[in-house]
């Protein structure tokens, strides 16, 4: 009997753990069993292998081979054990002859890729994930050609890079070494997106939506648009990751790694550009949240550290928009099933956008709105309170009429604005190591204490707009994000307010528009 063990990773989450793919070999009638919870694309790999092996012209053993995947109770998937089981069924039949130094240092490999038919390494999934646990404990990598600039992206200094499984025997036994990936050069990677990336200049007029877009830019603030259609809400939401500062390279391998787990992939490419993510009204609660039967990140985890964008959001289901107000306030989603539970961050910056009434015409002065006011209730009832609540600036835009819409300036480009926005950001991370958004109710009785004109200013508008204590704690962070825009120590009557005003859903809340009180003609 003779046994072989060769390494790679699994993948549970954002989780890699350590897989041992042991093979063994004995007499007997010929057959080829794999343990240890394989998945059907697992055990479909059996066919694949053995085809890779006679086509390689390699000798397929005879008799029975036991490939236990360890440790036994994690699930396995994908196609990426077909190259270490291939691997072990050639070490333990005495196929590879490996060099003395190579044998000594198996255990520091990992070997990942899906084997052709003919042999060709094919790549697979999620692969950057088991490189930045790999380079955590100094393994080597041997990987796809297809996979190489995405594990260089985090481990550039251990990845080499195969085409074939004959090149991989080649570089074990010695005889054709497998050079080490070079580093990845992204010189001219930010030119290239600054030339592709739209212009907060582009949005002519609304002064007001765009003083609320940096404000929410500087402090990571939620953002609510409501306006008719055509006026500027999907524009002002798209531009907002231009004034955005760049990704640190910890939070850029984090949003990598969550990209690389999800159906679609990491783009090595999109390394280090803050996500934006756009998802249909149609979009159910797994889609957003995360789930599925592999338990998958949702858009609120692909957004991490960058900007989900709802158009429409009264379109949205209900269930799909109170799922969100958990991840709203941690910053983190679990997602659970029967077999596993996953765990995805969720730092996310909401904007939103929609419009005044069903017909998307109330308080258009150029428009015929004939919804009456239980409709209008309605359309906004599909927004629960608690929801709406979190939404730290609520902003209504109008239409521009043709004579504003030609004599309006585009007014400041996104990097005059993105300089401002990352100058108030360092300022917060300097004062309470966080942005304005994610303080906690002790860290906005420290650092965001009002002055007594200032206060007057919060209590009036409490007691005359029904604030909740939550609106109130908001409030208090925006005025501070102002504050910080403006470099201002303390939290004046100017910056309350300004935070007040840009509350605009709670004002109609209180004090509803005569305009919509109409009947059908």
């Amino acid at each position: 009997m003779a046994v072989a063990r060769v390494t790679c990773r699994g993948q549970v989450g954002l989780l890699a753990p350590l897989v041992h793919v042991e093979v063994s070999l004995a007499s007997g009638l010929p057959a080829f069993c794999i343990v240890g919870l394989p998945a059907t694309v697992v055990k479909e790999s059996k066919e694949r292998v053995r085809a890779a092996l006679l086509n390689s012209r390699f000798e397929f053993p005879a008799g029975r081979i036991t490939v236990s995947l360890a440790p036994a109770e994690l699930p396995k998937e994908g196609g990426r054990f077909d190259l270490p089981i291939a691997l072990g069924i050639l070490i333990a039949s005495g196929q590879i002859r490996m060099r003395a130094e190579a044998a000594q240092a198996a255990s520091a490999h990992e070997f990942y890729g899906e084997l052709g038919l003919s042999g060709e390494l094919k790549p697979v999934r999620g692969l950057l994930l088991a490189a930045a646990h790999a380079r955590q404990q100094g393994h080597e990598l041997i990987v796809p050609h297809a996979n190489a600039v995405e594990a260089c992206t985090v481990a550039p200094a251990q990845v080499r890079s195969a085409g074939h499984l004959l090149e991989v025997c080649g570089h074990l036994s010695g005889s054709a070494p497998l050079p080490l990936c070079a580093p990845i050069r992204r010189a001219g990677r930010d030119a290239g997106l600054a030339a592709t990336c739209v212009d907060l200049s582009e949005v002519r007029g609304q002064l007001h939506a765009k003083r609320a877009l940096i404000i929410a830019a500087a402090g990571a603030h939620s953002l609510l648009l409501v306006g008719p259609p055509g006026c500027g809400k999907s524009m002002l939401a798209q531009r907002l990751p231009g004034i955005l500062p760049p990704l640190a390279q910890r939070d850029a391998l984090e949003v990598a790694t969550i990209a690389a787990v999800s159906s679609a992939g990491f783009l090595p490419e999109r390394f280090g550009e803050r996500p934006f993510r756009a998802p249909h009204h149609s979009a159910s609660v797994a889609a957003l949240v995360g789930g599925g039967a592999r338990a998958r990140p949702g858009e609120i985890s692909l957004a991490h550290h960058g900007v989900l964008f709802l158009d429409e959001l009264p379109e949205f289901s209900r269930t799909a928009l109170e799922a969100l107000r958990e991840p709203l306030e941690s910053g983190v989603v679990s997602v659970s099933r029967a077999a596993l539970q996953a765990q995805y961050p969720a730092a996310f910056q909401l904007v939103a956008a929609m419009n005044a009434c069903p017909c998307g015409r109330l308080g258009d002065p150029g428009g015929s709105c004939r919804c009456t006011p239980a409709q209008v209730r309605h359309y906004r009832a599909r927004i629960s309170a608690p929801l709406l609540d979190r939404f730290d600036l609520q902003v209504e835009m109008p239409r521009l009429s043709m004579s504003d819409f030609e004599t309006a300036c585009g007014g400041e480009p996104s990097s005059a604005v993105a300089v401002r926005v990352a100058r108030a950001r360092e300022l917060q991370i300097s004062r309470q190591g966080m942005y304005n958004a994610r303080l906690s109710d002790v860290g906005v009785q420290r650092w965001c204490e009002p002055d007594a004109p200032a206060r007057r200013v919060l209590e009036r508008a409490m007691r005359q707009l029904g604030f909740s204590g939550r609106a109130r704690q908001r409030v208090l962070r925006v005025a501070r994000t102002i504050a910080d825009l403006e470099g201002a120590p303390a939290l004046s009557a100017a910056h309350v307010g300004e935070a007040v005003m840009l509350r605009s859903m709670d004002r109609a809340a209180t004090a509803p528009s005569a305009a919509c009180d109409r009947r059908p003609a």
